[in-house]
């Protein structure tokens, strides 16, 4: 098997993504020989696709509360190093414009490639290398080097050895497998000895049972309404969809990341009306509508109806008591769904889960146990809320590792 001669680095970077960009720019910028490493064919994949192509790239109220982590102060000290606004200038250095949407999500407005470009252009301008199509196949420690035996994606038989004094992990998680998405952080971790919480699939699409598919959700797929939904004392105030699986939509998926199987969950199906005295005012203007009729003003059309024939008893509103009404207006607003599970990491924006923050400086992202090893991004056990705050994270435990690798 043909190897190249070993090639010696200051900075190994696994994994060319927002988190492993970013650290590699900042590491370069201090002077340090830095090699960026990928297996996918090209750098920011996942950045390319998200937002739908545009790029929700941060947010404009990042806070501790929308990271989950089994250490909820790890993020707090990257966070505050290196803000949204960091990264707004960044973009805004290089010409590129944005707009906020809902509850502060920040969108590209030329596009994700943009934002790709911009980071691929710092690369450019500290001269930092990009190495694609590279698979590791074995990371050796050597006093306090690290050697990496590397192979080419499509021809195996073309191996070399890299040799480095920091080796950073920025290979995310396992989400969207479609993606090239591995749990190859978690190997590394546990090669080296440190602690990580399994990988679980979230924000996330819930699926039902087939008998509830058959069942209420028959013919409800595509409709779409604001909701408030709760989980474990968490809830989300956004719109939820129908599908022919179960449910999605940003209240979904946010809530999906604090479910676990065998949790219900509650759904507020009118958040912004008081259903008791919007049913009472219905009796008095028109007692003799139909309760389906009615609800259908305030409903979409085939949920109304739904509703109707399953959980309520149609019929004219005055034919109908307090106590029938008083229930009607609870279950409107605590109506209660219990998936059977998730879509999976198939279609899961991101992971649960990642290597143990115990185990590593928050300052400097190093691994306590193994001196030059460095865990950066999804890697980690912090994950964001929907709405850009996976991205920030991404931006800032890059650039604070870069500072020190």
């Amino acid at each position: 098997m043909p190897k190249t001669p070993l090639k010696n680095m200051d900075v190994c970077i696994i994994g060319a993504g927002a988190a492993g960009l970013m650290c590699a720019i900042e590491a370069a910028k201090r002077g340090r020989s830095t090699l960026l490493l990928d297996k996918a064919n090209k750098a920011g994949r996942k950045i390319l696709i998200s937002g739908g192509g545009r790029c929700n790239f941060t947010n404009l109220y990042i806070e501790a509360d929308a990271y989950l982590s089994n250490n909820q102060h790890f993020c707090k000290s990257a966070l505050a190093r290196y803000t949204q606004w960091d990264f707004i200038q960044l973009l805004e250095k290089h010409g590129i414009t944005w707009q906020e949407k809902t509850l502060g999500q920040l969108f590209c407005d030329q596009k994700a490639k943009a934002v790709v470009d911009v980071l691929l252009a710092e690369c450019d301008q500290h001269q930092l290398s990009i190495q694609l199509e590279t698979t590791i196949d074995r990371i050796e420690k050597e006093n306090d080097s690290f050697i990496l035996h590397a192979s080419h994606v499509s021809n195996t038989e073309i191996s070399e050895e890299i040799r480095c004094n920091s080796l950073v992990i920025a290979t995310g998680g396992p989400s969207i497998p479609r993606m090239g998405s591995t749990d190859f952080g978690l190997q590394v971790a546990k090669q080296f000895g440190l602690k990580n919480i399994p990988f679980t699939a979230a924000l996330v699409p819930f699926v039902f049972s087939a008998e509830e598919l058959s069942g209420f959700f028959k013919d409800l797929s595509g409709v779409s309404l604001p909701v408030d939904v709760s989980c474990n004392n968490k809830s989300f105030k956004e719109s939820m969809l129908f599908t022919h699986k179960g449910l999605t939509g940003p209240a979904i998926l946010q809530i999906s990341s604090y479910w676990k199987k065998g949790d219900e969950i509650i759904v507020n199906l009118l958040p912004d009306i008081d259903a008791n005295n919007w049913l009472v005012q219905q009796i008095q203007n028109h007692p003799d509508a139909e309760l389906k009729t009615k609800l259908a003003t305030v409903l979409p059309k085939r949920l109304a109806h739904r509703l109707c024939e399953t959980h309520f008893n149609n019929k004219p509103l005055k034919q109908y008591n307090e106590t029938e009404l008083q229930d009607i207006a609870h279950q409107l607003h605590h109506f209660i769904f219990k998936p059977s599970s998730t879509e999976g990491m198939r279609t899961a924006e991101v992971a649960l889960g990642g290597v143990d923050t115990h185990e590593l400086s928050s300052k400097t992202f190093q691994a306590n146990k193994a001196k030059g090893l460095y865990f950066i991004g999804e890697t980690i056990d912090v994950t964001g809320h929907l709405g850009g705050f996976n991205f920030q994270w991404a931006w800032a435990s890059g650039w604070c590792a870069g500072q020190y690798v």
